[in-house]
């Protein structure tokens, strides 16, 4: 049985998408589209806020309180649309149709070159051990919970959810290219140690002695 989830996230979502249609909202109006108290809808508005999804303007309304609005930061409005599923899977099926494997393998390449870029300069330097925490605190803000355990002799990396859950269940090329990605990011090679394809509870990646690109 799946958890169900929860009302306050029903409810930041349905903000988020009135939002993203008819551009701004006072909370009055809000309080209307979702049937609660203004208190709560300035709850989960503040929330929002935090999360950099959300901006208030105030406007003057004659001799009383300003009056508010609430509309979507740049941030916001990529959290909106961020349904990439089906566009992921007709891409990666693509490139896995490229017969020419050297092409297709250098194609691959440069995917987890560019994606790891994105990661790289905030990761910065530090060991090995701490490179791997900065990008488990990376992937965790975008929603991909990851850990990071420094107790063993070398420092493992656990993706605790799968970044590609639809592409991995119909290729496991995906997992490939995500160690070649943590690789590149932290500077170290890690080889994918267990899988959740191969029953394990989660992926793990492991400092790997060979050379990055490997």
């Amino acid at each position: 049985m799946s958890t169900p989830t929860p009302i306050s996230e029903v409810s930041d979502r349905a903000i988020v998408d009135h939002l993203r249609r008819k551009g701004q909202a006072t909370i009055g109006e809000l309080v209307g589209l979702l049937g609660v108290t203004a208190t709560a809808v300035r709850q989960r508005l503040t929330r929002l806020m935090e999360r950099g999804h959300v901006a208030r303007q105030s406007e003057a309304a004659g001799r009383g309180r300003p009056l508010h609005r609430s509309s979507l930061t740049p941030a916001g409005v990529r959290s909106a649309g961020n349904n990439y599923g089906q566009l992921a899977q007709v891409l990666w099926d693509e490139v896995r149709a490229i017969k020419d494997s050297q092409v297709r393998q250098g194609l691959l390449n440069r995917i987890s070159q560019r994606l790891a870029s994105e990661y790289r300069d905030q990761i910065g330097d530090g060991t090995l051990s701490e490179r791997m925490s900065s990008l488990a605190e990376l992937m965790s803000g975008l929603d991909v919970p990851f850990v990071q355990d420094g107790s063993a002799e070398l420092p493992v990396l656990t993706a605790l959810a799968c970044p590609y859950p639809d592409l991995a269940e119909r290729d496991r090329g995906v997992c490939a290219m995500e160690k070649m990605m943590i690789s590149e990011a932290l500077g170290e090679s890690v080889r994918l140690s267990s899988c959740r394809l191969d029953g394990a509870s989660c992926c793990t990646f492991e400092a790997s002695a060979a050379p990055v690109g490997a």
